[in-house]
């Protein structure tokens, strides 16, 4: 072999050695991997599956209280409307009989 062939022999075997070694991974290393990555997407998916049950929930509930406050508005104004009718009467007795 010729002396400049000589200095890179090691160079190449080296660079050669380590593409053999940085190769692809082994598919049992793969599917490894990937089911704890799937582990790991199942149990938040299971819980992003709880928290929007809940926040149905919640959102069903408010709605419920919604209307019942709106109920309540609609009941309070109509007594109010009574009691202002009956103050008002009683200030038309009161003036009826200070005229007597």
């Amino acid at each position: 072999m010729s002396q400049p062939l000589m200095k890179i022999a090691p160079v190449l075997v080296v660079l050669v050695g380590s593409l053999g070694l940085a190769g692809c991974a082994t598919k049992g290393f793969v599917r490894e991997q990937v089911a704890t990555v799937n582990q790991r997407v199942d149990a938040l998916d299971a819980r992003l599956q709880a928290t929007d049950s809940t926040a149905k929930q919640a959102l069903a509930e408010a709605q419920a209280a919604s209307g019942q406050a709106q109920n309540n508005g609609q009941r309070l104004d109509q007594l109010n409307a009574r009691v202002d009718g009956v103050e008002q009467r009683m200030q038309d007795n009161r003036r009826k009989r200070a005229r007597n």
